[in-house]
């Protein structure tokens, strides 16, 4: 029986085997980048966007497909960026903000569809995280990140004991600023779930601090889109003990 992707994913964590997720925004999707993860320790493709062409996320995981063997999960922004080519779904719920329409209103519209083709669905704490910029999930959501550390904390905590099989800090897509190292240290403490973090992430060096912190999976987006050259050095920290 071929083990699900959160099986991977906590599989993953247990052996303190720390993961690297590129983030692939179908509006800027570039066919070298898949090329590149090829060759390096890619663990998944995020695959989504805030704002997105209706029908561009199903585009681009058949394209990548026909390209790379690489596990695909939907990183969505809405209920419209699903694809039953791909592994697993992110069920995203925004719980740094009290928007209901993406706390469960968005969810309750995205889960026949996500049934309907079969895709596996990890719910996901999805908590914004100050980063020095005003993110597109800001923008879309209108909602604002968390600055002060323990109420950043507490959330994790509230999002394992509501039943979330992972949390993701995100201080948003090119943000000036990543999750600090001191916020991912407090919140692993607490957590028995995966952490993903994503934001800001520019070079090999923050992804170190990143893995060092404690974080199971790393996410780089951004980054790769402006130097997708970037991902090796990246890469190459990956699948070494800590």
């Amino acid at each position: 029986m071929i083990p699900s992707i959160y099986t991977k994913i906590h599989v993953a964590k247990k052996k303190q085997q720390p993961q690297l997720a590129v983030l692939i925004d179908p509006d800027k999707f570039n066919l070298q980048l898949i090329h590149l993860a090829n060759q390096c320790r890619v663990s998944y493709f995020f695959v989504g966007g805030s704002t997105l062409a209706k029908g561009a996320v199903h585009q681009v995981v058949s394209t990548i497909k026909k390209h790379s063997n690489i596990p695909i999960i939907i990183f969505p922004g809405d209920e419209t960026q699903l694809s039953a080519k791909a592994e697993a779904v992110l069920f995203l719920s925004l719980l740094s903000g009290r928007n209901p329409e993406y706390l469960i209103g968005k969810q309750v519209q995205a889960a026949p569809l996500i049934k309907k083709i079969k895709l596996e669905s990890i719910a996901t704490a999805y908590i914004l995280v100050e980063g020095k910029n005003t993110s597109a999930t800001q923008k879309v959501t209108g909602t604002h990140p968390l600055k002060n550390t323990k109420e950043i904390v507490h959330t994790a905590l509230a999002a394992e004991m509501l039943g979330f099989k992972t949390v993701y800090l995100e201080a948003g897509s090119g943000a000036r600023k990543s999750v600090s190292t001191s916020i991912i240290k407090q919140v692993k403490k607490v957590l028995n779930i995966p952490l993903i973090v994503g934001g800001g992430i520019d070079s090999a060096a923050k992804a170190q601090q990143l893995i060092s912190a404690g974080a199971d999976i790393v996410v780089v987006g951004n980054a790769l889109e402006k130097n997708p050259f970037l991902l090796p050095e990246i890469a190459s920290l990956f699948n070494r003990k800590k």
